[in-house]
């Protein structure tokens, strides 16, 4: 059994952790623990102050009871805002804290990216446009080139809970651009454990949202590979089809 822990802010799409857990169909735990997020709004010093120090090592006692093997800050607008070293500061206090190795979701958008040899991106933001200019930023220094992005504007993580697979394939299919190798969907807040194959099937690309790339940066940090393709092509590294 391999344990993988999560840490959470508020309660928005948690839900994807269980749904992803059993699509993995292995022997894989996903052990979710919630942060306080203070204020609940995409501003660059509310998202900063969610991914305060002592707040995420507030959290990481509960993952410790867990027997969390590795753990992973599930908020990109959390860590991003920081900037390419002020996240990393962030991971490795928390890897410190935790005893473990530790991870973030802005992190593994580009390590799944290079996962897939995807070089170019569209980006699909529920943020708004200065919030999304900072992940655009922090691709850049992952030496991810970004073709196009495109905001929704959202100010609250539970205004972006609320969305379905309509919402979130029209934003894609806005930022989608045919020289872009994939699309990235950065909101951990967003539903999208259940809608990546619609999403590939109609995007004709590869598709890495924030809950799923979490998942697949702790099985990472835990040296764990499993195939589970109704988690896209991350899960299987095969590529997707043109249609």
């Amino acid at each position: 059994m391999t344990a993988l822990g999560f840490l959470y802010p508020g309660h928005s799409a948690e839900d994807d952790y269980p749904r992803i857990e059993q699509l993995l169909g292995s022997d894989i735990r996903v052990d979710l623990v919630h942060t306080d997020i203070g204020e609940d709004a995409h501003r660059v010093d509310a998202l900063y102050e969610t991914g305060a120090p002592e707040r995420l090592a507030r959290g990481v006692q509960g993952l410790r009871l867990s027997g969390a093997e590795t753990v992973v800050w599930a908020c990109t607008g959390g860590s991003f805002v920081r900037g390419w070293q002020g996240a990393h500061e962030q991971v490795r206090a928390l890897a410190r804290t935790a005893g473990m190795p530790a991870s973030s979701t802005s992190f593994a958008f580009v390590h799944a990216a290079t996962e897939l040899g995807v070089r170019r991106v569209a980006v699909a933001a529920t943020y708004p446009k200065d919030v999304t200019a900072l992940f655009t930023d922090f691709l850049h220094a992952g030496r991810i080139e970004v073709a196009a992005a495109r905001s929704a504007g959202i100010v609250t993580a539970a205004e972006v809970a609320t969305w379905g697979e309509a919402e979130i394939l029209a934003l894609a299919r806005e930022a989608d651009v045919p020289e872009a190798d994939a699309v990235l969907l950065p909101a951990t807040a967003l539903h999208t454990a259940s809608h990546l194959p619609a999403l590939e099937k109609h995007l004709g690309k590869p598709v890495l949202t924030a809950n799923q790339v979490s998942v697949w940066e702790a099985l990472r940090l835990a040296d764990r590979r499993v195939n589970a393709p109704a988690l896209g092509a991350l899960f299987t590294r095969e590529p997707i089809v043109q249609v």
